[in-house]
């Protein structure tokens, strides 16, 4: 996008024109001994007024840069109330089952993330992950490009482990408590238990539903057993069939006192079927405003008018003669 900081200054450009009109009024004017020498300049060819053409457009050249061209940088901001949604993800080692062929868990979850991310418009997104604990990698924000970087950087092991479902949801609430608006969304993600933790899912779920953000639950596994890594031998991960616990109860029960849902997936398809469920349930229905960000460039005029100005002086030395 292009624009100007001080518009109301190209109205300096009028003078061109009534300067130029003024010259060829001037030059009309000549005392009759000089008539042979008129007749003579009328006959020439067009180049002699380049001169005046170069220095009408110098002057051109730097009443635009004096205007303040602003050119867009490329960032967009959106701004308006849309939604406030934090992402919390359980980065457990159970999240590394392999019953989502042929990636486990985590790498499905992370995709269909990416992809749901993508398809928001003007809406605060945050990204909360939780084990044994939890954490704040993203707080709420309009670059995606950030965003989906650090889903995609998600893995196990860097938190202590465990399933601490009660304080991942504390602290996605935390993140969207202080945001203005009143749509605010929870998408929670796990696969097992609550084990760990300072924070009761119950109280948890309470708090969601006094702050008035919705909660929509996500079980993510098999049912019966899956394969998990657990531990590494000589020729590699070693795996072992393990149980699918997941509380569904208490997911349904945090859904329901929030007035979210509880969805359940048992492999790639149904995640994804269930993001695009949630993508068109909390849709923004404000029209936005688009802000772009603008430098101002007023270099290239400057150095534009200097060139032309240049040129008029050389053919004012050489090719085009002032006759006194």
């Amino acid at each position: 996008m292009i624009g100007l900081a001080r518009p109301w200054i190209l109205m300096l450009l009028l003078a061109i024109p009534l300067w130029l009109w003024r010259r060829r009024r001037m030059a009309d004017v000549v005392p009759a001994s000089d008539l042979r020498i008129a007749g003579l300049a009328a006959r020439r060819s067009w180049w002699p007024g380049l001169p005046v053409g170069f220095r009408a457009l110098a002057f051109g050249c730097w009443v635009v840069a004096a205007a303040g061209p602003q050119f867009g940088s490329g960032r967009l901001e959106l701004r308006g109330e849309g939604i406030a949604i934090a992402l919390a993800v359980d980065v457990s080692s159970s999240m590394l089952a392999e019953d989502f062929a042929p990636s486990n868990r985590l790498e499905v979850a992370k995709r269909q993330a990416i992809g749901f991310i993508r398809g928001r418009r003007a809406d605060r997104i945050g990204l909360v992950t939780f084990a044994g604990e939890a954490l704040t990698q993203v707080p709420l924000t309009l670059d995606y490009g950030v965003l989906e970087q650090a889903v995609a950087n998600l893995r196990v092991g860097a938190l202590e482990d465990g399933t601490a479902i009660g304080t991942g949801l504390a602290t996605a609430l935390n993140r969207l408590r202080a945001v203005p608006g009143r749509s605010k969304v929870v998408l929670l993600l796990t696969d097992g238990e609550n084990n760990r933790g300072a924070v009761d899912p119950h109280t948890a779920a309470a708090a969601a539903a006094a702050l008035g953000v919705r909660v929509y639950t996500i079980g993510v596994g098999t049912e019966g057993e899956a394969r998990v890594p657990t531990g590494r031998g000589l020729s590699g991960l070693r795996y072992e069939m393990v149980p699918v616990r997941i509380d569904e109860v208490l997911l349904r029960d945090i859904a329901n006192r929030t007035g979210g849902r509880y969805f359940r997936a048992t492999d790639g398809a149904a995640l994804e079927r269930i993001f695009r469920q949630i993508d068109q349930l909390e849709k923004s229905a404000q029209a936005q405003t688009v802000f772009t960000s603008r430098d101002e460039q007023t270099r290239p005029f400057v150095v534009a008018g200097l060139l032309f100005l240049s040129v008029e002086l050389l053919l004012g030395a050489t090719l085009v003669v002032r006759v006194p």
